[in-house]
């Protein structure tokens, strides 16, 4: 497996010197399981992505391995179904990046849900996802709600239903899967852009001239089929195709954006899904000594690369918090960090952002571009076996060879190698105790452990080389995090690679500038290229915190 920064140019130079199956462009989550899937059936198989590995949707989601328990009331049985399944495949794939929480969903007088409706949806649900039996719904009263998390409003309380959810770290899950594709035999590559198609003589696309960002070189990459699987910006791709975009089939863009509080300030005990004063649902979530709440859900026209949270989007939540948890005082200077992210959805005339379906859609050019758009973090899995399918057909008709049928059911991803929930624990314990080997304490020992699964062995190693006034922890992580998983700019690490920004934006304001040095000598950075990645982290950090436009 190649999937450094530093073998960069090897992986161009390997790309364009010879022809792939299949071609994939986006380093998303669909990108990426479709690269896993592919390369493990034998499928030759390449991908380039314009930015970094899950800088779009991707890394901006409510960070939930869930199965749409709201789609029941829009009448998307299929769709509840197929998603709950896929949550426990998630998870059993990798463990260390999906932890099962209990989630409380209350129900007030007046509310959209009652006792009835509440019981119902959530024994629907776990019929329908095939919901383990220590994880199946249960049924609290009012005194029992309040003495799991106190907050809640209690004017009206008549219960709440307890379902289990399961919280991830959505970039981390995309690179993880990426990392697992590079094992089977896939090249991928980042900050490399696809510009333009080339055609056969039948007019069918036969490679993509590509764009390294970092350098400014074009170069080509031949590949018998394409799969655009570009999130927000594959209607983007479809234009640059000679039949161009489907009118009829089109992106409508949905922003969604969620708000970071410290824990002292909202003392959150418990994952709720609540009612917000319109109607919508919310998530409020504890992680990691934070609480995050959102999303969420409004048109936007804007570019996807740089959705913001502005004032307006923090006022409507903090509002949100107040209705919920009248007990909490919370003014804008209490928010902490917050993402805004886009939802690429498929364009239904005539509905709110909030009642278009999440479903995924395959659709295909006459010049041969398969295109799949829509879907859910949670059912990437399955929509990438859709698509790598139909690219096995196709490959079988060009007369191709044969080919293994799809193995990701089972296919633990790279760091997964930690056995079960309770397994785990007992992984991370002993990781814990073993820290103190390497340099580290016990605590940093449990947060890699935690983190980065049985890959973490290769961080301790790192932690070896930091010099002895370095930080220790910083070093091993940023030494794997470009050697091992590509990280090219302070700004993937700080946000894609550990999700700092979002969850420890004071760690990022104090070591931002040792990490830029390092990578600086790393990476062979210029002194320009040094100052523009700390202008784009400073950047990140504002846009962060500040409700303001940057």
């Amino acid at each position: 497996m190649i999937f450094s920064s530093l073998a960069r140019q090897h992986i161009i130079d390997e790309m364009t010197s010879r022809e792939y199956d299949l071609l994939i462009i986006g380093g998303g989550i669909t990108g990426a399981g479709i690269a896993l899937d592919a390369a493990a059936r034998g499928i030759d198989t390449a991908l380039v992505e314009m930015n970094d590995f899950s800088s779009g949707t991707s890394s901006r989601s409510t960070k939930l391995i869930h199965g749409g328990l709201r789609y029941l009331q829009q009448g998307e049985i299929k769709e509840v179904a197929e998603l709950g399944r896929e949550r426990a495949i998630v998870y059993n794939n990798g463990p260390h990046i999906t932890t099962p929480i209990w989630m409380m969903l209350p129900f007030h007088r007046g509310g959209t849900f009652g006792r009835w409706t509440t019981s119902l949806g959530l024994t629907m649900y776990d019929s329908l996802a095939r919901v383990k039996k220590e994880e199946r719904k249960k049924m609290l009263s009012p005194e029992a709600t309040l003495e799991i998390e106190p907050l809640l409003k209690k004017e009206g309380l008549l219960g709440a239903g307890k379902y289990v959810e399961y919280r991830t770290d959505d970039a981390r899950l995309t690179i993880e899967v990426l990392k697992t594709a590079a094992q089977n035999g896939a090249d991928i590559i980042n900050y490399v852009q696809a510009e333009s198609f080339e055609y056969n003589h039948d007019g069918k696309i036969a490679g993509v001239h590509v764009k390294n960002r970092l350098s400014g070189k074009i170069s080509k990459v031949k590949a018998r089929i394409v799969v655009n699987a570009a999130g927000p910006w594959v209607d983007a791709v479809r234009a640059a195709d000679r039949t161009g975009s489907n009118k009829e089939k089109h992106l409508k863009l949905s922003k969604g954006v969620h708000i970071v509080i410290d824990q002292t300030k909202f003392p959150l005990r418990h994952a709720v899904y609540f009612d917000a004063p319109d109607g919508r649902l919310i998530f409020a979530i504890p992680r990691d000594g934070k609480a995050y709440v959102g999303t969420t859900d409004t048109f936007y026209t804007g570019d996807p690369s740089t959705p913001k949270a502005d004032k307006e989007d923090r006022d409507y939540l903090l509002g949100c918090i107040k209705h919920y948890f009248p007990d909490v005082q919370l003014t804008i200077d209490d928010i902490e960090s917050s993402w805004a992210g886009v939802r690429p959805l498929i364009y239904e005339e005539g509905k709110a952002s909030v009642e278009i379906s999440r479903k995924d859609e395959i659709w295909e050019s006459q010049t041969g571009l398969i295109t799949i758009a829509g879907g859910k973090l949670t059912g990437y899995r399955k929509m990438a076996e859709k698509v790598v399918s139909l690219v096995v057909k196709r490959l079988l008709t060009m007369r191709r060879g044969a080919f293994a049928r799809c193995t990701t059911k089972e296919c633990v991803l790279s760091g997964g190698e930690v056995g079960d929930a309770d397994q785990f624990l007992q992984f991370i314990n002993h990781h814990a105790k073993k820290a103190a080997t390497f340099g580290l304490t016990e605590q940093e020992g449990r947060y890699l452990a935690s983190k980065y699964g049985s890959n973490v062995g290769v961080l301790f190693n790192w932690s070896l080389d930091a010099e002895p006034s370095a930080d220790r922890l910083l070093f091993a992580e940023l030494m794997y995090a470009m050697n091992d998983e590509m990280a090219v700019t302070p700004s993937d690490f700080f946000i894609r690679r550990t999700g700092d920004l979002y969850f420890n934006i004071q760690r990022v304001k104090r070591c931002m500038f040792e990490a830029i040095n390092l990578m600086s000598e790393t990476l062979s950075w210029s002194t320009e290229q040094q100052r523009t990645y700390e202008h784009e982290l400073d950047i990140y950090i504002k846009q962060a915190i500040l409700p303001e436009d940057f």
